[in-house]
């Protein structure tokens, strides 16, 4: 088991990566101690996993709440749901939500929490590789609005990050690669020496070596949790780790929640803030086509939808960097050096869009 830890002062916390963790009756005994638990689950990661759970509580009883799969499913509707399980299992402030799940149910159930009696602590038990690298961490939580992605949320840090990496063996193919597109982000934005050992390590981490996942679920969270501790509330820093993501939440609203998976838009947003930061002088021409190469060999697409260039940008629009009326995105000044811009040339953005997203 490898430990990292979010320094936030009062609200610091472990993330724990390794095998064995849903099981761990220590583990579980010391990150989980309150009274009355409840955990959050679907109905597709519940059947696999929920067992292992149970094991790893030793016969403590805990109320469940299983919702169906999907990103569809990142409602208000659901929240309230999960409201709903906590009162009926009478949970007060010093009770805890357990999310077993991906980024759906952890953003749901932490927006929950947050929202319960003015917040209550809740342990993420991630069980895709996106969530593990990326969703548990970091306290953001939340839910979609047919007008953007993650509009209605709030900041809430979990009490640990429990990441077992055994969940990833039961983890569909396209699920795993939409989860590499968060890694390689994490690279992209502070890590010049990640991404090459990515570029190394791929074909290891597609056929699920697991010393090589939890080298790349370690590098990734290590990047965000520095991150995190800097800039907790995404004022300055922590807006880097958006790269790819003002594209990538406009194609994944444009073309329907859970049409494209998260990572998958985003690989086509990173693809896209890539070319950019090339197009205007930013960043190198081949540092933009390794981006590409690397992210196609990922089996990602990296092509957005053909969403059309007005709709995209109407929906970017909505971003929450938006500042004055402009949409600010972070671009790349090379591999491992991300910036937020404001400056960029308008035409340049409109004309890639136009190009590759154009109807």
């Amino acid at each position: 088991m490898q430990r990292l830890d979010v320094r936030l002062g009062k609200r610091s916390y472990p993330i724990l990566i390794g095998p064995g963790l849903l099981g761990s009756q220590p583990l579980l005994a010391e990150h989980a101690a309150a009274g009355k638990l409840l955990v959050v689950t679907d109905d597709v990661v519940g059947p696999l996993w929920l067992p292992r759970l149970e094991q790893g509580l030793a016969g403590r009883p805990f109320a469940t709440c299983v919702l169906p799969g999907g990103e569809s499913q990142k409602t208000l509707g659901n929240v309230a749901v999960i409201i709903d399980a906590l009162v009926a299992a009478r949970l007060n402030r010093d009770g805890m939500v357990l999310a077993l799940g991906g980024g759906v149910i952890g953003d749901i159930a932490g927006f929950a929490a947050a929202s319960y009696q003015r917040g209550i602590a809740i342990v993420q038990l991630p069980t895709t590789l996106l969530a593990q690298v990326d969703s548990s961490v970091g306290g953001k939580t939340g839910v979609n609005h047919p007008g953007g992605k993650n509009l209605i949320g709030a900041f809430h840090q979990p009490h640990a990050v429990l990441a077992d990496t055994d969940t990833l063996t039961t983890l569909p193919d396209r699920q795993l690669r939409a989860g590499l597109t968060e890694i390689v982000k994490a690279a992209l934005v502070a890590d010049a020496a990640f991404f090459a050992w990515l570029e190394q390590n791929l074909g290891r981490l597609l056929a699920r070596d697991s010393a090589a996942l939890a080298e790349a679920i370690r590098r990734a969270c290590a990047i965000k949790a520095a991150i995190v501790a800097d800039d907790e509330r995404e004022q300055d820093r922590r807006a880097l780790l958006n790269l790819g993501h003002t594209f990538g939440h406009a194609i994944e609203a444009g073309a329907g929640y859970g049409a494209v998976l998260h990572g998958e838009a985003v690989a086509a947003g990173l693809v896209l803030a890539a070319e950019l930061s090339a197009r205007i002088g930013r960043l190198p021409g081949a540092d933009a086509r390794r981006i590409r190469e690397l992210l196609a060999a990922a089996g990602l697409p990296v092509d957005p939808p053909r969403l059309g260039a007005a709709p995209m940008l109407e929906l970017m629009a909505m971003d929450k960097k938006v500042k004055g009326g402009a949409i600010r995105l972070v671009l790349l000044d090379g591999i491992g050096r991300a910036a937020v811009a404001d400056d960029y040339p308008r035409e340049a953005l409109e004309a890639l869009l136009e190009e590759r997203a154009g109807a």
